[in-house]
């Protein structure tokens, strides 16, 4: 058996406990940092980065003027519109350090297997009582292969159920590296077309479906597809990924996420405008043609999950 390293570090933005999706069970979720796709409609926009953002929270400021001090690259200023001038920032953090209302904070910090996993360990009865365990988000957790091996390992080695939320966007010797350490894959599939795939995420999907091949091969999968107005919301888009995961070994079930504007607020909390505009959520109803097209393939189709 391969030895685990604790120590090995990555940046982690959220653990989030209770979670009834994103694999069986009741299931604590792991957020790494970093992702090379830039999907227009990102509910996360603070996971593209891989290193820690700083987040500055308007309504919570006080303008009391604590952190304009002791900023090192004078990034900070009342007179500012955004308050954060973002091409001095160097997401040091000291501002939040003197900050009282927390208006300024972090997104993101380093943690060691080890760390995690003390985190994780409070929910262990959890897991073992629902058939949970641990899923790995983010962000793309195989932008952080390394880590995410390690920790996968450590939950195995704990006994404990393992699942991962990819966009399959990454070499095919992390694939057969890390792969093999999950139990459930849950596989973002944007569109088939990589014209489209390109113009709303900013990579092309060849990787991706290639991958997608070889990542059903070693694991239980369910493709996911984020539903998207005006992106791939037709039938036609629907049965374009049905089509394809039927070539998938052992996949019988999709997926179907509406769009949401949830994440919308955390842009400004970046200094950065939302790039759907002012789309609005999508009833899931609206999904339903989308449904029926799936299920026609013979696939077992979901709305959320």
């Amino acid at each position: 058996m391969t030895d685990i390293d604790y120590s090995c570090e990555g940046t982690v933005f959220d653990i989030q406990r209770y979670s009834i999706h994103d694999g069986p069970g009741l299931r604590t979720i792991v957020f790494l940092k970093g992702c090379p796709l830039r999907c227009r409609w990102c509910s996360n926009p603070e996971s593209q980065n891989p290193e820690p953002e700083l987040f500055f929270r308007a309504s919570s400021c006080i303008k009391c003027g604590q952190c304009v001090p002791v900023c090192p690259t004078q990034a900070l200023a009342p007179t500012n519109p955004g308050f954060v001038d973002r091409s001095k920032c160097i997401e040091c953090g000291t501002c939040t350090t003197v900050c009282p209302t927390q208006a300024l904070s972090m997104s993101g910090k380093k943690m060691s297997v080890t760390q995690v996993m003390q985190e994780l360990r409070k929910d262990a009865i959890h897991y073992r009582r629902s058939g949970g365990g641990v899923t790995l988000s983010g962000g793309e957790p195989l932008f952080q292969h390394e880590f995410a091996k390690q920790l996968l390992m450590a939950c195995h080695e704990q006994g404990w159920n393992t699942a991962m939320e990819t966009t399959g966007y990454t070499t095919r010797e992390i694939v057969r590296d890390v792969i093999p350490h999950v139990d459930h894959v849950l596989l973002d599939m944007k569109s088939i077309d990589p014209d489209t795939h390109v113009a709303n995420t900013g990579v092309d999907n060849r990787i991706i479906l290639e991958n997608a091949l070889c990542i059903s091969s070693l694991t239980h999968t369910v493709v996911r597809i984020p539903v998207v107005p005006g992106v791939n919301d037709s039938i036609e888009a629907a049965e374009a990924v049905a089509r394809f995961a039927k070539l998938m070994p052992g996949v019988d079930t999709v997926h179907l996420l509406p769009y949401h504007t949830y994440g919308e607020n955390k842009y400004s909390l970046l200094g950065r405008s939302y790039p759907m505009g002012d789309t609005p959520n999508m009833k899931p109803e609206t999904v339903t043609p989308l449904v029926e097209a799936i299920q026609s393939f013979g696939l077992t189709c979901v709305v959320g999950g």
